[in-house]
C-alpha cells in the first residue's frame, strides 16, 4: 500500500491513534494531546445500512489505496441521533491530487483550499475534504501566494480541533464500525448541548460567523447551548455585523433551505436579527405581535417543505418580507412598486442580497399585495396576471390564506371566487362590459341631432 503523493511527502506513520492498523496519517499521542475516545459496536447506534452506498463505496476505495478515510460532520451526528442525515461528507488523508487520480467522477474546486466532489447520477454530489489544521502563530496564510500543504493539511486529530462544535467533529470508520471521537462530541450528543471547540471568545473572535452556527445548530437539534458558549453571544455579536455581506448572505440561504422557524427564534432572541435584516429584524424583535405573523407564517413553510412543498429562494425571501411590508399596502402609496424599493434601500441589512433577487421578490410582493386587495374588495389587476412572478404570488397567497400549499386545481382564483361567493369577483380573461353611452352622447352638435351638422 502507498501513501506517496508525486507532489507531496508521506505523513508520518501512526504511534498510538485509532483507526485501521498501519494507516499512516493519525495523530502522534503526546502528553499534551489527548487520546481519543472509541466507540465500537454495540457502543454506538450508527448501521452501516444507514450510510449512503456511494459514501461507502468512496470510503472503502480510498482505503484500499491505503488512505484514512471517514465519515465526518452532520452526517456522523444525525446518525448518532436516528436522524436521516442530509449529506454525507468524507474526510480523508489523501490530499485533493490524489483523491482525483483513483475517481474518474471527481472535480476539485477551490484555489487556496480545494476540495474534492465525486459526482453520481442525477445531481448527486459527495463531497471529500482533506484533513485540515489551524496555522500556528506566525504560520501566515499570505491572500494570494501558494499555499503550502504542510500549513494546510493535518492528522485526524487536527481536522477535529479546527472544527466549530464539537457534534460535527465526530469521525465514523465503516470498515472498523467505530465512532471516533476528539473534542467529547459524544458526551455532548448525549448531553443534548451545543459547545464550542476551544474558548469561545477566541473562536468567535477568528470567525464571527460561528456565533450564527451555534444558535443554528441549537434551534434545530433541539440542544441547549452550553453556558460558556452562551456567556459569549452578546459580548461577540456585534462583530457578526462587520462580516462580509456576502457571507451573511450564504449563511440566510442555509436557514431559509430547512427548517427555517426555530433558528429565526433562536436569532431573534439573542438580538441578532436586526443585524442581518436591518430595519425589518429590528421590528421583527421589538413588535411581538408582527413577529408572532412571521413565525406563523415559517411553521406553515416548515410543515409545507416536509409535505414535499419546495419554495424557490424569491419566494423564500418574500415570506419572510411579508409581515414588515404588508402595512405599505394599507397606505396604499401612488407607486408601490417604488415604495417597496425605497424602504428595502432603507432598511440596513448586513447580509448583502443580489439585485436579481431583490428585484425578484419585490416583484412578488407588489402582485401579493395586489392579490390581498382583491380579496378583500373584489376588484383584481388582472394586468398582473402576465408577470412570470404571478404564480409563485398566487402560491404564497394560498399559503397565507389558507396556512397550507394550493391542491390540485387550486390557485389564487379559488381564493378570489370564495372571497366573493355572490361572484361580484372579476376572473381573468373576461372583460367587464362597457356600458351603452345613451343616444345623444359627446358625439351630438349642440342644438341638433346626432351624427348630422
Amino acid at each position: 500500500m502507498t501513501n506517496g503523493d508525486d507532489q507531496f511527502p508521506d505523513s508520518p506513520p501512526s504511534q498510538g491513534g485509532t483507526g485501521r492498523e498501519g494507516f499512516p496519517g493519525e495523530p502522534v499521542i503526546t502528553a499534551d494531546s489527548a487520546r481519543p475516545v472509541v466507540l465500537e459496536k454495540p457502543d454506538h447506534p450508527i448501521s452501516r445500512r444507514d450510510v449512503d452506498p456511494d459514501a461507502l463505496g468512496i470510503i472503502r476505495r480510498l482505503h484500499r489505496f491505503g488512505f484514512l478515510a471517514y465519515l465526518t460532520g452532520g452526517a456522523v451526528r444525525d446518525l448518532m441521533l436516528g436522524r436521516v442525515p442530509k449529506d454525507f461528507d468524507i474526510v480523508t488523508d489523501a490530499r485533493p491530487g490524489q483523491i482525483r487520480k483513483r475517481f474518474a467522477n471527481c472535480f476539485i474546486i477551490g484555489r487556496r483550499f480545494r476540495l474534492a466532489h465525486v459526482r453520481f447520477p442525477e445531481g448527486k454530489l459527495i463531497e471529500v475534504a482533506t484533513f485540515r489544521r489551524v496555522p500556528d502563530r506566525g504560520e501566515e496564510l499570505a491572500p494570494d501566494a501558494p499555499v503550502d500543504p504542510k500549513l494546510l493539511y493535518g492528522t485526524s486529530r487536527e481536522d477535529a480541533f479546527r472544527r466549530d462544535i464539537t457534534i460535527n467533529a465526530l469521525f465514523y470508520d465503516p470498515d472498523d464500525d467505530v465512532v471516533i471521537d476528539f473534542v467529547g462530541g459524544v458526551q455532548d450528543l448525549t448531553g443534548r448541548v451545543v459547545r464550542v471547540i476551544g474558548d469561545p471568545a477566541v473562536r468567535f473572535a477568528e470567525d464571527p460567523v460561528r456565533v450564527w452556527r451555534v444558535l443554528r445548530h441549537a434551534a434545530r437539534l433541539g440542544f441547549n447551548v452550553d453556558a460558556a458558549t452562551e456567556r459569549e453571544i452578546p459580548a461577540q455579536r456585534d462583530l457578526l455585523a462587520a462580516s462580509s455581506g456576502a457571507r451573511l448572505y450564504e449563511e440566510l440561504n442555509k436557514d431559509l433551505a430547512y427548517e427555517t422557524r426555530p433558528v429565526f427564534d433562536a436569532l431573534r432572541s439573542r438580538g441578532l436579527l436586526r443585524i442581518i435584516l436591518g430595519r425589518a429584524g429590528e421590528t421583527y424583535e421589538s413588535d411581538s405581535a408582527l413577529y408572532a405573523r412571521l413565525e406563523r407564517l415559517l411553521e406553515v413553510e416548515d410543515r409545507s417543505r416536509r409535505a414535499g412543498l419546495k419554495l424557490a429562494a424569491e419566494e423564500m425571501y418574500a415570506l419572510i418580507f411579508w409581515p414588515w411590508v404588508e402595512p405599505l399596502f394599507g397606505a396604499e402609496p401612488e407607486d408601490i412598486h417604488n415604495a417597496l424599493h425605497e424602504a428595502f434601500d432603507r432598511a440596513g441589512m448586513k447580509a448583502t442580497l443580489p439585485r436579481k433577487l431583490k428585484a425578484d421578490f419585490i416583484q412578488i410582493l407588489t402582485i401579493l399585495g395586489a392579490m390581498g386587495r382583491a380579496l378583500r374588495t373584489g376588484r383584481m389587476r388582472w394586468s398582473l396576471a402576465k408577470r412570470s412572478h404571478f404564480g409563485q404570488a398566487g402560491r404564497l397567497c394560498f399559503l397565507i390564506q389558507k396556512g397550507r400549499p394550493p391542491g390540485p386545481g387550486e390557485s389564487f382564483e379559488t381564493l378570489l371566487r370564495e372571497s366573493q361567493p355572490s361572484g361580484a369577483a372579476s376572473e381573468p380573461g373576461k372583460r367587464r362590459r362597457r356600458r351603452r353611452r345613451p343616444r345623444g352622447g359627446r358625439n351630438r352638435p349642440p342644438g341638433g341631432e346626432p351624427g348630422r351638422e
